[in-house]
């Protein structure tokens, strides 16, 4: 268990299982003391990557969202904090698998009804690894002035009125969350308001116990005194019994434990808590505040005077010399939403579009980070353009370059072609330059370009399953699917399309590795066997080889890879290359001044 403070101005968390509305509570929070970074660094939503908007007082900000802990605790080295939002059946795996990081701290687990098996576990393995796990059934915790998690503490009106955007000199524990904020309430009241607050969490077995905050309280210098609202049940309270009769404690500690009217029922009552149930007399109210009060502890006669006992305690300590009273600030005004503040006029827009790839805020525009001059200036081309937009990174040289290679031999394939043809009948009916070109990208699809994508899909699934060239062809021909990037209506087998050849011997020259292009050919000499037509054409050779340059340059991630062919950035790559010679042809028809373009009768075979 941690001897001092959890938490800082600093500190950051993740956030599991996406919760809008307490993760804007943390970052209102944030702003309303003053924090310069938002606490959350990331969002965790398992199967989901992207980013969501939240606001930062006034600036909306995007939060990146990750789909798995691994990822997000890489992404956000420094995020130490795992707030733990899964349903109590996901929470124990979760948070067992956020504790093994290295680098989360803390974990607080919100969820009730986590199995006490599981539960022990995770206290078990958390002690012996020097973490500390708040909870489970926890609404968390709260550093006044600096960090909260999640709804700890309520509205920010709440946490005004209790003057938690800045720091007092009490440390508070308490087993209920609810009666935290009760409790936040009457020491503001009564005294400069909390260090720092915990609810430990109302289960049987809590990850963390009273005794446990309160040693940790003794260690920090900032906190004078502590409050500690235990409950009936469970024999938490007198491991605090034990520390202070063994002097561990130096401070002033109030305490109270709820439950007395317990007694008044004639059998055993159940209340709230899945641990506040009396297993017998020293489980009781009654028992636990006698040992408390003879420990040493200062113990009310009731909870009602529990407000006063902390007045007086504070107001000593004040008459001794030992505190002297933090002094009030006004807190910034945090802005309303656009549902409540039509009216008064303050509003917050959010903004409609997320952009991640270039930024013209500054005094230059961006790619990806990179500022527009150093692009120029260090000799960039149109390949290292494409890898900052689309890739959102600079990759090698040889991967740009071979990038460049793949448009110049796409850019065109003569006036045939069917988007060729329709941006020459368009432009000859006198339309712009953006309809001539958009008409023949339309045409772009599964028969015309679309093969490269498909080629690049069936290749590196039938390589990454092991698949003989035999049984992929095979099998996509029981399925009724023609190989993709395997056929031409010109070229055979001994008159191959020279920039196929091109580019493999590019490829066998600069790539650390050709294992997907070498698949391909293998599948290539099968279906020869078969048919001399049955040749590798540029989409089968641009498709294996950019497999080969995500998976041979080491920056990519195999969920990236995935990702990259599954959103179609080859077919992309094909737009790009054929708008050039499509641009072309719409210039090339103008400068000819060629009439409206009409089909010859002798070219259609009229039928009835």
């Amino acid at each position: 268990m941690a001897t001092g403070q959890l938490f800082s101005r600093t500190t950051q968390a993740l956030f599991y299982n996406y919760k809008q509305l307490p993760i804007q509570r943390m970052l209102d929070f944030d702003f309303l003391c003053g924090r310069e970074t938002p606490s959350v660094a990331g969002i965790i939503n398992p199967g989901g990557d992207g980013f969501q908007k939240l606001f930062f007082g006034q600036e909306e900000i995007a939060i990146p969202v990750h789909s798995t802990i691994e990822a997000a605790c890489a992404a956000h080295p420094t995020a130490d904090v795992f707030i733990n939002f899964a349903s109590f059946r996901s929470a124990a795996a979760s948070s067992m698998s956020a504790l093994k990081q290295p680098t989360i701290r803390v974990a607080a687990i919100i969820a009730e009804g986590v199995p006490e098996s599981d539960a022990k576990q995770l206290i078990a393995f958390a002690r012996a690894n020097n973490k500390v796990v708040i909870g489970p059934a926890t609404v968390g915790g709260i550093q006044a002035g600096a960090f909260k998690i999640g709804d700890t503490a309520g509205t920010i009106d709440n946490i005004i009125h209790c003057k938690l955007y800045r720091p007092g000199s009490v440390g508070f524990v308490s087993k209920s969350g609810g009666m935290s904020n009760e409790l936040y309430n009457s020491i503001a009241r009564v005294t400069d308001g909390i260090y720092e607050g915990i609810a430990i969490g109302g289960d049987v077995f809590p990850g963390s116990t009273l005794s446990d905050h309160v040693l940790r309280f003794n260690n920090i210098p900032q906190v004078k005194m502590m409050v500690v609202l235990g409950e009936l049940g469970g024999r938490d309270e007198y491991s605090l019994v034990e520390a202070l009769k063994q002097g561990k404690v130096n401070k002033p500690v109030v305490a109270w434990v709820s439950g007395t009217c317990a007694r008044l029922f004639k059998s055993e009552v159940q209340f709230g808590h899945a641990g506040a149930k009396s297993g017998g007399e020293m489980e009781s109210a009654q028992a636990k505040n006698e040992a408390l009060r003879e420990a040493g502890a200062i113990v009310p006669t009731s909870y009602e005077a529990l407000e006063a006992a902390i007045k007086e305690t504070f107001e000593k300590l004040v008459e001794e010399g030992k505190t002297t009273p933090v002094k009030e600030i006004v807190p910034p005004q945090i802005p309303e939403d656009l549902n409540t503040a039509i009216k008064s006029g303050k509003v917050r827009a959010p903004t409609h579009i997320i952009s991640t790839i270039s930024d013209d805020r500054g005094e230059e525009p961006c790619y990806a980070g990179v500022p527009m001059s150093s692009i120029v200036e260090s000799g960039y081309g149109v390949g290292d353009v494409i890898s900052l937009l689309w890739f959102k990174r600079s990759l090698p040289r040889y991967c740009t370059h071979f990038i460049e290679i793949c448009i110049m031999l796409c850019a065109d394939h003569g006036p045939c072609v069917s988007g060729a043809h329709n941006t020459i009948v368009t432009a000859r009916a006198g339309k712009d330059l953006v309809s001539s070109l958009v008409s023949g990208l339309l045409t772009i699809g599964p028969r015309f370009g679309g093969a490269i994508d498909d080629a690049a899909r069936y290749f590196k699934d039938a390589y990454d399953r092991g698949l003989t060239p035999y049984e992929f062809v095979e099998g996509m021909k029981k399925k009724g699917i023609r190989v993709p990037g395997i056929g031409h209506r010109i070229k055979r087998g001994d008159n191959k399309d020279k920039r196929v050849e091109l580019l493999q011997r590019f490829a066998r020259t600069h790539f650390p590795s050709v294992k997907y292009m070498e698949y391909a050919v293998q599948v290539e000499t099968y279906t020869l066997s078969k048919a001399n037509n049955l040749v590798m054409n540029v989409d089968g050779a641009i498709g294996s080889l950019f497999l080969d340059l995500l998976a041979g340059s080491g920056m990519f991630t195999k969920q990236e890879i995935d990702e990259i062919v599954e959103i179609g950035y080859l077919n992309g790559l094909f737009v790009l290359a054929r708008s050039i010679g499509l641009i072309g042809h719409t210039f090339d028809q103008k400068r000819l001044k060629q009439p409206l373009y009409r089909h010859p009768w002798e070219d259609v075979l009229y039928t009835k």
